[in-house]
């Protein structure tokens, strides 16, 4: 396995990009795509398995990472349009795959509505399918209440990389799976300092997070989507809590109203550890595999 990153042209700089590739010739292309406050490096553990002749391409989207000072407007269609460049640049145009997790699964499924001859079939992990937006709440509340932390650190200074490690390590969702590759995502999360603040932009991920929801663009996407669709439900939340981020009705009820797809859970993991965690970041890797190596559809 080999890791490199890469700086790919859009609209107002460059997009980074990590890029995991096998031993061999390239022959299959997978497309990874974070979460609303993440980074490429969430998929660590899933590029350190990447299988020989596959090459795992991961941006680091708009306003996130080292593709945070990018400007805005942001939304799933700029990051679709953004991860086309990516695949236009590295990858002939085209992905076999294209898994996202969380607001990554937003990403990928607004690409493959938008620009079908871009990706092959998708794994949405813990995301991309819209939620219902509850009646009379207001968005920032909404978000404020569903990420926490995650967006709670966006305005805090930390005096150190320890300091952040020990931020994260008091999260729930890493009380009981904290790793070497959480300590690597979360290093990386850090821009300069001291002090040292997250690289996210707030503004941009308020943008982005008003578009999950019913009528907004990934919703648009599914209506002309196409492409197969495998979903890895967490059966834990964001705060480790028992009660997950979709609901098993939910995703019965988007099958029954979707022929090309299907879902099926990743047991005693939350919406974090899902791809940072060892069980999650298997499940992954192995739904990636059986993807890759399903016929052509007709």
């Amino acid at each position: 396995m080999r890791y490199t990153t890469h700086d790919v042209a859009v609209r107002g700089g460059s997009l980074r990009v990590g890029r995991w590739q096998g031993d061999g010739p390239v022959e299959r292309v997978v497309l990874a795509v974070h979460g609303i406050t993440a980074n490429h490096t969430s998929w660590q553990l899933v590029g350190d398995a990447v299988s020989p002749g596959t090459v795992i391409l991961a941006p680091d989207l708009r306003g996130r990472g080292r593709s945070g000072s990018l400007p805005g407007p942001s939304g799933m269609t700029q990051h679709a349009t953004d991860c086309l460049a990516v695949l236009q640049e590295l990858a002939e145009g085209r992905c076999d795959v294209a898994v996202g997790h969380s607001m990554g699964g937003f990403v990928v499924a607004t690409l493959a509505g938008e620009h079908p001859e871009a990706i092959g079939r998708l794994l949405l992990v813990d995301g991309g399918v819209p939620f219902v937006l509850p009646d009379g709440v207001d968005m920032a509340t909404l978000m404020k209440a569903a990420l926490g932390p995650a967006v709670e650190r966006l305005t805090v200074d930390f005096a150190s990389h320890e300091d952040y490690q020990a931020f994260w390590r008091r999260h729930p969702a890493f009380a009981d799976e904290w790793n070497d590759a959480v300590a690597a995502y979360v290093d990386y999360d850090l821009g300069d300092g001291p002090p040292y603040r997250s690289t996210v932009s707030g503004e941009l991920i308020s943008q982005d997070y008003s578009q999950m929801f019913v009528g907004g663009e990934t919703d648009r996407a599914w209506r002309t989507l196409t492409a197969e669709a495998v979903f890895l439900r967490a059966p834990r939340g964001l705060m480790n809590e028992a009660t997950g981020l979709y609901p098993t009705s939910l995703l019965d009820e988007w099958a029954a109203g979707h022929p090309n797809f299907s879902w099926r859970e990743v047991p005693d993991v939350n919406h974090y550890t899902v791809t940072l965690g060892g069980r999650g970041a298997r499940a992954i890797t192995d739904a990636i595999g059986e993807l890759l190596a399903a016929p052509p559809r007709p």
